[in-house]
């Protein structure tokens, strides 16, 4: 498996180790419920530098992005950043990223790592036909400190001049300098900031990082605290044959120049009628939901968990689900041989460190 250059780090922490997407990754420190609420309520950090990360450049580097996303290129000035989806020809989701604009036809983009090849070769395939190129940087080692007091702690452990910066930072805007890349962004529906940073001054970070009393937090914590907020997994929130118009995506698809992979299936899907939605589904007895586990409402309409858990934040089973867009309110997932009742219900589940439930 291969490692990220924080994984000694993670061993002297006695963090628990698991195979994620052939990356040696921590799941957690010891309680993977005291590290989701340590985002909730304070600040956590996360290693997630086996996120691939790209440089685009190039006089077509814009129309590049115009032809591969879903979303609008054209909205981002400099120093902001943008979500979208990358779909293929019959509208499927390839992956969804997160794209930085650096300057004029320059720009970042992080995408998955359990994607990293798919992406890479979709990449290459359809930059051909532009001027512009696009490199890996397998060097640099990514930082995510999330929660309400994390901006606070990555001020005394950031230089200063950096510090002066992220104090003014909005959020979905970007730092841009020599030695830090920073992006207010993150996965877990807190506040909080993604930090890009050479590997070689990366386990310097995360010392003082845990000097400001920063909680380390595995995978774990991230799986639950992104679900609590509505975030999509991919792989089983959306996948290639899933369009964004029926997992609750439909908002990172640009409404005007409709003209990039897979706006034409899209357009035919529209035309045809949506069938399916993304919603939120709460049990309301004993268990846990998980996915594909499936629903049944009294009429036979159907639908399938796509990511489930516990929910430390609200203390019940959530999950999210795509189901029958006429589903109606008296729905039962099937969990082993039992049939339990559901709440449907529009996500997130938590929104601010409170619960919507």
């Amino acid at each position: 498996m291969k490692n990220t250059c924080l994984h000694q780090a993670h061993i002297d922490a006695g963090a628990k180790m698991v195979d994620f997407g052939g990356w040696d990754m921590p799941i957690n420190y010891g309680s993977q419920i005291e590290e989701h609420h340590a985002v909730r309520k304070d600040k956590g950090m996360f290693d997630v530098s086996h996120m691939t990360i790209v440089d685009l450049i190039g006089n077509e580097a814009e129309k590049f992005l115009l032809k591969i996303l879903a979303n609008d290129a054209r909205k981002l000035s400099d120093g902001k950043a943008l979500y979208s989806t990358m779909l293929n020809e019959n509208g499927g989701i390839i992956d969804d990223l997160i794209v930085y604009k650096r300057g004029d036809n320059n720009y970042r983009i992080v995408v998955n790592a359990g994607t990293r090849e798919k992406d890479l070769a979709w990449f290459e395939k359809q930059i051909v036909d532009f001027d512009a190129e696009i490199s890996e940087r397998s060097k640099l080692a990514m930082i995510a400190v999330q929660g309400p007091n994390a901006i606070e702690a990555c001020l005394t452990a950031l230089p200063k001049d950096i510090a002066t910066q992220l104090s003014e930072l909005k959020r979905f805007a970007a730092i841009d300098s020599e030695n830090y890349f920073i992006g207010r962004t993150g996965y877990t529906g807190e506040d909080g900031v993604e930090i890009l940073i050479s590997e070689d001054n990366a386990v310097e970070l995360w010392g003082k990082l845990l000097k400001a009393q920063v909680q380390p937090c595995g995978l774990g914590a991230r799986d639950t605290l992104r679900l609590e907020s509505g975030m999509h997994l991919y792989g089983q929130d959306m996948n290639d044959d899933i369009t964004p118009l029926e997992c609750g995506l439909g908002w990172t698809v640009r409404k005007e120049d409709f003209d990039f992979i897979g706006s034409d299936a899209l357009t035919a899907l529209r035309a045809k009628g949506i069938t399916r939605k993304m919603t939120g589904v709460v049990l309301t007895e004993r268990g846990i939901l998980r996915h594909g586990q499936e629903l049944i409402d009294d009429s036979g309409l159907t639908g399938v968990v796509t990511s489930g858990s516990f929910s430390p934040t609200t203390e019940v089973a959530i999950a999210m689900a795509i189901v029958d867009k006429n589903m109606g309110e008296n729905v039962k997932v099937q969990i082993r041989k039992k049939q339990l009742p559901v709440k449907l219900m529009k996500l997130p589940f938590v929104r601010n460190g409170q619960s919507n439930i």
